[in-house]
């Protein structure tokens, strides 16, 4: 499934195609969401942003479409009236004079007014989003101290979209490892210096993979690695996906654990 930094990338695409532009012609696969093309229509786009995994495109009539890319969505921008060779369905089609905006596959769509926003049932639970410039040290400091989350693993709460939103599989490893954390430890049982350590991973690593596509190893040593010949998903981690293979910091072997029916990744050296 997409991560806050895939989908941050996905809204900056969509939002230089679109942003500012009049959809003169929009589209719905799902029946009971076909209603709402006459009141969209015509209607210029002023905003295209991330919430969390989810992604938000707005009109300047006040409605907006929520939509989810779950595990198999996908937005692409075409041309106006021109259709991608492929299998997959289509859900949502935006057209201007200038370009296209297209969602396949993704099947959680729904168009909101700004009550509806803020009583989705999705969009309701959501923390401070990872990529939001609001997002501080301070503020995640502050929710990991929440009683709420006091006494679960970190595997678990980072995760919890109510935590903070936009951290998935990929990056929950990542970050434990930048912050030297085991998956099991708890917020309780942290010292104030392992919780800061925490909160300035939880947003570096996130921004990183954002500002480098999904690439959250070292950046210098990413570029050794290319030069070798080391394939993309081969040089762009630190933990996740590397079972078995030797840690680039101690060169102990990654190993790989199931919590909640998802895999995370760790250095049983680096981490503690």
């Amino acid at each position: 499934m997409p991560e806050g930094p895939e989908i941050r990338r996905a809204a900056d695409r969509l939002a230089r195609a679109m942003e500012g532009e009049r959809a003169i012609k929009i589209t719905f696969a799902q029946t009971p969401l076909k209603r709402h093309q006459k009141a969209l229509k015509n209607q210029r786009i002023v905003r295209i942003r991330p919430r969390g995994k989810a992604l938000l495109t707005q009109f300047d009539n006040g409605l907006t479409i929520y939509s989810h890319n779950q595990l198999y969505g996908r937005w692409v921008v075409t041309e106006p009236g021109v259709r991608p060779d492929t299998r997959r369905e289509l859900r949502i089609a935006i057209e201007s004079k200038r370009k296209a905006i297209l969602l396949y596959s993704a099947s959680d769509i729904a168009v909101l007014d700004e009550a509806g926003l803020l009583a989705h049932p999705f969009l309701a639970k959501l923390g401070p989003d990872l990529l939001d410039e609001d997002t501080t040290v301070p503020m995640v400091i502050a929710r990991l101290e929440d009683p709420r989350l006091s006494n679960k693993h970190l595997a678990s709460v980072l995760l919890d979209q109510s935590f903070i939103a936009g951290i998935g599989n990929y990056l929950r490893s990542e970050i434990l490892f930048s912050a030297g954390l085991l998956p099991s430890r708890k917020p309780r049982d942290l010292s104030a210096e392992e919780r800061q350590r925490l909160a300035e991973s939880i947003l570096e690593v996130g921004r990183v993979a954002y500002r480098r596509a999904g690439v959250t190893n070292d950046w210098q040593r990413v570029q050794r690695l290319k030069t070798e010949g080391l394939s993309f998903e081969a040089r762009r981690f630190n933990v996740f996906d590397r079972e078995g293979l030797p840690c680039w910091t101690c060169g102990e072997p990654i190993q790989r654990a199931e919590t909640g029916g998802r895999r995370v990744y760790i250095c049983p050296v680096c981490q503690h």
